[in-house]
């Protein structure tokens, strides 16, 4: 998978302010400092991704395509760092989240 254009990261970058915005939540960085992390996490994700596929089991890396793959990963991710959003994840998935 390619690494996301200008364009993508931008979305991802205003996406977050938005949504950290509506729930009154500081956040310590500049605009620039929260662009500069999205491009960051970007770059390791592509040099990291064989590392990240190898992670799954067998089974999983095999009989899952890439796009299922990301969306577990994310929301394992997500469930992992922040137990409080299972209301976005509900919200991305349109199913419950318990």
């Amino acid at each position: 998978m390619a690494q996301l254009d200008s364009t993508d990261r931008q979305r991802i970058w205003r996406g977050l302010m938005r949504y950290w915005s509506n729930l009154r939540e500081v956040c310590g960085v500049s605009k620039a400092d929260l662009l500069a992390a999205v491009v960051a996490i970007d770059v390791w994700l592509d040099d990291n991704a064989g590392a990240i596929n190898a992670a799954f089991p067998v089974v999983t890396r095999t009989g899952l395509t890439a796009s299922q793959k990301s969306l577990l990963f994310c929301c394992v991710m997500l469930m992992r760092f922040s137990p409080g959003i299972s209301s976005l994840l509900r919200r991305a998935l349109g199913v419950e989240v318990n």
